[in-house]
């Protein structure tokens, strides 16, 4: 059997998506060990280019220019490497075990949420029934008023609730309308503007790592690079991503009838699968799924996650109730099946495990 790699684990304090916000916000001093030093200027923009790992910025290094120029370097992102737990945890400066929104589909009252739509089978709007606020009570933004500058049609939605909640959110439908509002918001006196980008991950998802991956990731370049040139003179532009991405073409895995026999439901996803039991069924889960799993992906129970602190030190009352009782999360460019967990297209790039090409995410920063 092939050795299992070790997987990247979040760096809380070290150099973490965690660390960042706080450089950002009024009278708030950052403690964490970032590769650009963040702070040297009165105004700043942080722009998340959602789905642009690290690794994937290196092997195109010719058609991004403008980001290979700027100082910085990787930080992680948190487990999962997925955009609901990893954008909550960027904007709260919190550990998805504090903040608890701890996945894209997550187990809640009975019922598989998922985070991002902010509904279930049962409850296809939950926003009644699992408010957000009261799933996710933390204030993002440390409580300070924030403009973000987000696609329009992100404003009523349960997860924005979740993440963004207080925040004055300037909606845009296009892209030039990112640069012109963030442009805009700092000529008219704002300190700080957050904007988000979802063009690398939307096109990772539909077409993998083909040439029109390296078509977009150069266009988010360039869009780097307009908003450089439309900021005032001396405003800092920091880019940072919530996760990377692993292409996994078609290589869906089915679970092994072995190991079904033991499942009682599924949440999570493709890379970060949670597998649910009968409670005295964990050890015999483990066993089976390290058997047929154990060569492509890091079979963990519950309780060898929160002891590895894959969500950080601490997990607050009611969170672990929202994990499964193992984890299936490839190190191998494979994902695993869940009839309930579907789109309108089969996805072929991915993220939420633990490799190094989704974990680690660019922190880079020029001035304009």
């Amino acid at each position: 059997m092939t050795t299992a790699p070790d997987p990247t684990l979040p760096a809380f304090g070290e150099g973490c998506i965690t660390d960042v916000m706080p450089y950002f916000l009024p009278q708030r001093k950052g403690t964490g060990r970032l590769p650009a030093h963040i702070g040297g200027a009165d105004k700043r923009v942080l722009l998340v280019l959602d789905g642009l790992g690290w690794e994937q910025l290196q092997d195109r290094q010719s058609m991004t220019p403008t980001l290979h120029r700027m100082t910085g370097g990787p930080i992680t992102t948190v487990a999962p490497s997925t955009t609901a737990t990893a954008l909550t945890s960027l904007t709260t400066s919190l550990t998805p075990g504090e903040h608890g929104v701890i996945g894209y589909r997550m187990m809640v009252g009975g019922e598989v949420l998922n985070t991002l739509r902010w509904g279930s089978a049962e409850t296809p709007d939950a926003r009644r029934q699992m408010p957000a606020d009261v799933l996710q009570p933390y204030d993002p933004f440390q409580g300070c008023d924030v403009p973000l500058v987000s696609r329009a049609d992100f404003r009523r939605s349960g997860f924005s609730t979740a993440h963004l909640r207080g925040a004055h959110l300037v909606g845009y439908r296009t892209t030039a309308t990112l640069v012109h509002e963030t442009a805009r918001l700092l000529r008219e006196g704002e300190p700080f503007v957050y904007a988000y980008y979802d063009g690398v991950d939307k096109v990772s998802h539909e077409y993998g790592f083909g040439t029109v991956f390296d078509a977009e990731v150069a266009f988010a370049d360039r869009l780097v690079a307009e908003i450089l040139d439309a900021v005032p003179t001396g405003t800092e532009v920091v880019v940072t991503a919530d996760h990377g991405q692993v292409d996994c073409g078609d290589n869906t895995v089915h679970l092994h009838p072995d190991v079904e026999a033991l499942v009682t439901g599924l949440s999570g996803e493709g890379r970060f699968r949670w597998l649910h039991c009968d409670p005295g069924n964990v050890d015999a889960l483990v066993r089976e799924a390290e058997h047929h799993y154990g060569d492509r992906a890091w079979v963990r129970s519950r309780e060898r996650t929160i002891d590895e602190r894959w969500f950080g030190p601490v997990l607050r009352d009611g969170v672990e109730a929202r994990l499964g009782d193992v984890a299936l999360c490839p190190f191998e460019p494979i994902s695993f099946f869940d009839p309930a967990d579907s789109g309108p297209f089969e996805l072929i790039g991915r993220h939420g495990s633990l490799t190094s090409a989704e974990m680690l995410v660019p922190l880079l920063l020029a001035e304009a």
